[in-house]
């Protein structure tokens, strides 16, 4: 072989590493193809952000909806993006290998399956409040994510908020001793769902579809939209919708990180004469055992008015933090104040909260692993997002059977009560395909 073509050899050799690493870099470049999967309510709200982000592609939007469909790919579409494609079943975004992440906006009794149909698919999830509908597919969910080695972000977007970061800095720097009590509440006058009986769904609406692997349930006009969050079968009532918002933030601050061991709750619809099966007016609380080394066990208390228009601590919505030194109230639209033993103002911080940071953690994850790396946990990473949906379920659990109930938190089980334990997991569509394993 002559001199000039071994050189020639040698040097092809030596770009290909170069070239593929190229060919790497560019596709860690290049937009990353996402779908949206119910972007209609909330759903709308990501896929309006997504939009105008130069680092994704909004690949696919799905909804059983005709019309949001329509909506949503137009949406994209007068944004001057490549138009997305469109679907009213899942199964065709997860066929389509090119998806590396989803936003999943689905009202909650699909949360849990949609998120693990994805995690198995291979793609990285975020997944609305409550993480899950209950709390078997909790963690379901979370052994989904570790064995696909996928990022699942939950949707409690307080965790990347600077001002509550901010906050729960100052307790774990013992600004006000050591916090035994936290306190969510849920003050806000909602609207009656009113009373209607089973019918037909509208043209356009794919009901079956909507209704999934949930146990079948005829339509009925106050379903949809919105309002399936006060029907057991999808949803768990306000304290799974707003509620959970600030349950995440108190468990947080709170400084544990595990389930509780007692929990108890009471409740009913004390004001509104409607379809709607979860309290209107509601108090729960949680408790943990003494953390090594202190003798204080821990306490979270949630209030909940959903008739009541009267804001408390100067807040709709809002936290206390109770320690041996002081206290912290937080809003998360506006921002918290600090207050020494005496009352005394000491502190305060203005801010409020906003998805795009939330995006931004999420999807950081997301391309690390994309490159290679294991994802990172994200802010509201899916074992957070499981510990905080728990409470809910149990407190609904607490206040539907009117017991104390006693938590195995290794085995998140519920002791002595096989009522109330069976209340841990849920019916569903026999051989649907949608049935997550190990259920």
């Amino acid at each position: 072989m002559d001199e000039s073509r071994r050189s020639f050899l040698l040097a092809g050799a030596a770009a290909v590493p170069a070239l593929a690493a190229d060919a790497a870099l560019a596709a860690a470049a290049a937009p990353l193809p996402v779908a949206v999967i119910g972007p209609g309510g909330m759903g709308r709200g990501h896929l309006e952000r997504l939009v105008k982000r130069d680092d994704v592609r909004v690949a696919w939007v799905c909804d059983v909806d005709a019309g949001r469909l329509e909506s949503a790919a137009k949406l994209v579409a007068d944004s001057g993006r490549e138009a997305p494609r469109t679907t009213a079943d899942l199964r065709d975004v997860l066929a389509d290998g090119a998806v590396r992440a989803v936003w999943i906006a689905t009202p909650d009794h699909w949360h849990g399956p949609a998120a693990i149909l994805a995690a198995d698919a291979g793609k990285h999830v975020y997944v609305e409040k409550p993480a899950c509908h209950n709390l078997r597919e909790g963690r379901l969910m979370v052994e989904a994510a570790r064995r696909n080695g996928v990022a699942m972000q939950v949707g409690t977007q307080s965790r990347s908020a600077a001002v509550v970061q901010a906050a729960m800095q100052r307790l774990r720097d013992g600004a006000i001793g050591d916090v035994i009590v936290s306190k969510a509440w849920n003050s806000q006058r909602r609207g009656s769902i009113g009373r209607e009986q089973p019918g037909e769904p509208p043209p356009g609406l794919h009901y079956d579809h909507w209704v999934g692997p949930a146990a079948w349930q005829p339509y009925r006009k106050n379903l949809l939209p919105g309002v399936w969050r006060f029907w057991r079968n999808f949803g768990c009532g306000d304290i799974g919708n707003d509620g959970v918002h600030e349950i995440d933030i108190a468990r947080w601050g709170l400084g544990v990180d595990a389930h509780p061991d007692r929990v108890a709750g009471l409740g009913g619809t004390y004001f509104f004469e409607d379809d709607q099966e979860f309290p209107d007016t509601q108090y729960c609380v949680w408790e943990w055992p003494a953390p090594a080394g202190s003798s204080r066990r821990r306490q979270l208390v949630f209030e909940q008015r959903d008739w009541s228009p009267y804001v408390q601590e100067g807040h709709e919505n809002g936290n206390a933090f109770y320690g041996t030194k002081g206290m912290l109230i937080l809003g998360k639209r506006t921002g918290w104040q600090l207050y020494s033993e005496r009352n005394k103002l000491v502190e305060e911080m203005q801010g409020n909260v906003d998805l795009g940071p939330h995006h931004d953690d999420f999807l950081a994850a997301v391309r690390a692993a994309e490159g290679g790396s294991p994802p990172p946990r994200t802010a509201a990473d899916i074992e957070e997002g499981h510990r905080s949906a728990a409470l809910v379920h149990l407190g609904n659990i607490a206040c539907r059977t009117g017991r104390t109930l006693a938590f195995d938190a290794a085995a998140e089980r519920i002791v002595g009560d096989p009522e109330a334990d069976a209340l841990l997991r849920r019916a569903y569509r026999e051989g649907h395909w949608a049935v997550p394993r190990g259920v």
